[in-house]
């Protein structure tokens, strides 16, 4: 058994501050209007033009997706426009919350003057923004990197008003290190739930509000709700397994799709965190597990993919939702009262099913990829329950389960990284 010290505990819940938090719409935009905004604001004045420099990651993530409260707008310009002409960058990852119709009247006139230009950054990060505002003589920039609130470079008027210390990396980036399988689940086990109570229902909440909205309402290809109107005809069994598909499917369907209600991220990721929830939720309020039981199942899945997903990095051709879908996996056992070589195996039998899943962007079919990964994190958990394992040497499957994270890790960071770049040319294209 891990020893949990006083310290560890207070490095987890400062983690689960940083990491889980509330953003509306897609992650990718709302950090580019998060910095036009905080520029705005140290410009002083409404901008004439803006300029961006951003990674391919970034380009690849606000191309195809709607952008909350613009009226089903997509893409660059009108994420960097609508947090220069009407954010508040005081809301952190809810800077475009406040945005109006009146607003966006304005939004639409300065789009129209093709005011707003972007290029490719030409660093090798994979999440960057700069965005420079110009107005007459004036000018203000904002650099933010690394994680989507991450401002590290300030400058007004060619003078810097701020520089992040060292190399710029977040805080949550840093607190992540401490993270592996097998302290989550000691954790989870043992940890006062008092100390993330607040930040646990609101995550119930606000993710089950937006998976209420996707399922009610039309949004991209609708798969969460596609889903329970074959539960409903009978095509599909109503059981936990669908229906944990339908409610994190649907919660994406309606973010992707331009919904302005807020979910709780986790590892910057809002689908990351849809996924990493709502399965969990709805497997055990099928089942009529105790408040407690969901809320330690929770906190083992979102460590969990927090882990996964660090090693992976914050913005990558892989997948992100599905670490998430392994994460819950070893939830699924956990909250079975499974012991931990179970929930080891659980994580690779689902991990060595998805790997292969890329991200070609923030768009509709998200929703897809989370619904199928949330059918392969039963499977993986099923086959975990009756004793059974991917064997180690089988494809990029290690001895362990923390040597199968860091084998998928390489493989998102240095095997992918051509196929991020043709992804970006394909879309770019289209």
């Amino acid at each position: 058994m891990t020893q949990i010290n006083q310290d560890i505990i207070n490095k987890i819940v400062s983690l689960f501050e940083h990491e889980v938090i509330p953003a509306e719409g897609c992650t990718e935009p709302i950090a580019i209007a998060l910095a036009a905004a905080k520029a705005r604001e140290v410009l002083g004045v409404e901008p004439e033009h803006i300029n961006l420099s951003l990674s391919g990651n970034i380009i690849k993530n606000v191309k195809s997706v709607f952008v909350p409260n613009s009226g089903s707008m997509v893409g660059i310009e009108v994420a960097a426009a609508m947090g220069a002409l009407a954010g508040d960058a005081t809301q952190d990852l809810m800077v475009l919350s406040k945005v109006t119709p009146e607003n966006m009247a304005l939004v639409r006139e300065f789009l129209a003057k093709n005011t707003v230009t972007y290029s490719k950054s030409d660093n090798n990060l994979k999440l960057y923004i700069k965005v420079k505002l110009i107005a007459g003589k004036k000018s203000a920039s904002v650099e933010l990197k690394h994680t989507h609130n991450n401002i590290t470079e300030i400058i007004k008027d060619g003078e810097t008003q701020y520089k992040a210390s060292g190399s710029g990396t977040a805080k949550a980036e840093d607190e992540a290190e401490i993270l592996n399988i097998r302290l989550i689940y000691e954790l989870a086990k043992t940890i006062d739930i008092n100390l993330l109570k607040p930040k646990l229902d609101r995550i119930i909440n606000c993710n089950t509000a937006i998976s209420l909205e996707g399922l009610k309402n039309n949004y991209g290809v609708s798969t969460g709700k596609n889903i329970k109107q074959s539960m409903d005809r009978g095509f599909y069994g109503k059981d936990a397994r669908n229906i944990s598909a339908s409610n994190a499917a649907a919660a994406s369907d309606a973010r992707m799709g331009g919904s302005a209600m807020p979910v709780m991220t986790a590892a910057g990721s809002g689908n990351v965190g849809l996924t990493a929830s709502l399965p969990i939720i709805a497997y055990c309020r099928e089942n009529n597990l105790s408040d407690e039981i969901m809320y330690r199942g929770l906190i083992f899945s979102i460590l969990a993919s927090v882990h996964i997903k660090a090693n992976i990095g914050r913005l990558s051709a892989y997948c992100g939702p599905m670490c998430a879908s392994g994460a819950v996996a070893g939830a699924l056992i956990f909250i079975n009262d499974g012991d931990y070589d179970k929930v080891g195996k659980a994580i690779i039998n689902t991990l060595a099913g998805v790997s292969g899943v890329f991200c070609d962007g923030a768009n509709s079919s998200c929703s897809i990829k989370i619904a199928n990964g949330t059918y392969a994190a039963y499977d993986g958990a099923a086959s975990a329950m009756n004793g059974n394992v991917v064997t180690s040497g089988d494809g990029i499957v290690a001895d362990d389960v923390e040597a199968t994270i860091r084998n998928i890790g390489e493989l998102a960071r240095d095997g992918m990284r051509e196929t991020d770049e043709v992804i970006l040319d394909i879309m770019t294209r289209n």
